[in-house]
């Protein structure tokens, strides 16, 4: 038996899912475009495990998307997880945003970017295999027109995430293909968490820290 609480804040969707066995149970999200996490995410641990007639205390772990994505949105998350995870004497698992995201693709061909937006022509990407094994690492790309040549020139390309509008602008191919209007989600999570629970792959609680990829910049607040 394992029940999972999840958490994706890593973008604009708030999502918090339970699961049972890698089984989401109950998923509630809201894709608020004005990031209202710290006002809905208690509430929304609250109503799934209400939804499910499940206690906390009955959690055998909670699960958190470790990033990339926005600094403030997995701040949020991974306090809230931490902080659970401190109460109920839980481990803390967490799942790579990047890689719950392409879970959302099912393809039996070519290759899968996952892309985040990271501000101006700037992305947070990888690249799977449509089995969903890493083939290249995560990093924050600047896109150009030369972008993803090879990978474009042997086969499919499947582009998911946020990351895909600016893309799209600069790559005209024919194996290039856009999954559009799709955010990270804890409801991916919930087998990727379960994986890693029965392994025993957990995060020290006291000093995990969420995968940033770019130092946290503060812009100056526009003159009215």
């Amino acid at each position: 038996m394992s029940i999972i609480l999840s958490i994706e804040t890593s973008t604009k969707n708030c999502s918090v899912s339970l699961s049972k066995q890698g089984e989401t149970l109950v998923l509630k999200e809201d894709y608020n475009i004005n990031y209202s996490h710290a006002e809905l995410l208690h509430v929304f641990i609250d109503d799934v495990l209400k939804t499910a007639n499940i206690k906390k205390i009955e959690i055998d772990a909670i699960a958190v998307s470790k990033g990339p994505g926005s600094y403030t949105g997995l701040r949020i998350g991974v306090s809230a997880a931490k902080g659970l995870c401190y109460a109920l004497d839980k481990p803390l698992i967490s799942v790579s945003t990047l890689h719950a995201l392409v879970r959302q693709l099912d393809t039996q061909e070519g290759v899968i970017v996952p892309m985040l937006d990271a501000r101006r022509m700037e992305v947070y990407s990888a690249i799977y295999d449509y089995e969903f094994n890493l083939i290249r690492k995560i990093e924050a790309q600047i896109l150009d027109e030369l972008s993803f040549k090879e990978e474009l020139n042997n086969g499919k390309v499947f582009f998911i995430g946020n990351g895909t509008e600016k893309t799209k602008a600069l790559l005209s191919h024919d194996n290039a293909v856009y999954i559009d209007n799709k955010l990270p989600s804890s409801n991916e999570m919930s087998a990727l968490a379960y994986n890693k629970y029965i392994i025993g792959d957990t995060e020290d609680v006291a000093y995990f820290e969420p995968f940033y990829l770019k130092d946290f910049i503060a812009l100056k607040p526009k003159k009215a």
